[in-house]
């Protein structure tokens, strides 16, 4: 079960975290979870040049150690970093000094301020352990939830989804995994180019 599009009430339990940007901008913040990862990211990478789209890249630190190359090709073309932890790890199910310590293998390899949590599950206790362990941390949510994760969602249903909720501001999860490209493959390139055709820019996560 997951929202696609982040409610006011969440984000109003979860203030110090960043759900999305000013909607009086023009600029929208599309964001990828999980890699690096062969085939996938590099695939990414080339639609977001078409575009001259800059992006960021919250980044799975065993993945990283794996695949170097595709990491520092994503930094070459000039796309923000983020940390994911190192193995992917559910705050809501891991201890906190475990948690810590797995953000921090991965901040060696990954070197960012900003951090998302996978599945989006942390708790406050944890939020104030990676805070005090690295100052001015920017932990980062989303307002919209592509859902390419799900085998059960059509690459129709997902795409329509992501334009349906995507305004100015937004912060728009995708995934550059082996489970979403089914339907990331479909909906990045359409999706780039009807918020091309609206008029939008491309951020990314400072």
């Amino acid at each position: 079960m997951y929202l696609v599009k982040t409610p006011w009430l969440l984000k109003r339990l979860y203030p110090s975290l960043l759900w999305n940007n000013s909607r009086s901008s023009t600029c929208i913040y599309v964001t990828f979870d999980d890699g690096p990862i062969p085939i996938v990211t590099p695939f990414v990478l080339n639609i977001l040049k078409q575009y001259q789209a800059k992006a960021t890249f919250f980044c799975i630190g065993d993945n990283v150690k794996k695949h170097p190359d595709i990491f520092e090709q994503v930094k070459n073309a000039g796309h923000a970093i983020g940390n994911h932890t190192f193995n992917h790890l559910k705050g809501w199910k891991t201890d906190d000094r475990t948690y810590l310590d797995n953000f921090l293998k991965a901040d060696e390899l990954a070197g960012s301020n900003l951090f998302r949590p996978p599945y989006g599950r942390i708790k406050r206790s944890q939020i104030k352990l990676l805070r005090e362990a690295k100052p001015g941390l920017k932990i980062v949510m989303w307002d919209v939830l592509s859902g390419d994760f799900d085998i059960n969602l059509s690459p129709e249903d997902c795409l329509r989804n992501v334009l349906k909720y995507t305004q100015p501001g937004s912060i728009i999860v995708f995934h550059d995994s082996l489970k979403a490209f089914d339907r990331l493959q479909y909906v990045l390139p359409k999706s780039m180019e009807e918020w091309s055709r609206r008029g939008w820019e491309f951020g990314s996560l400072v």
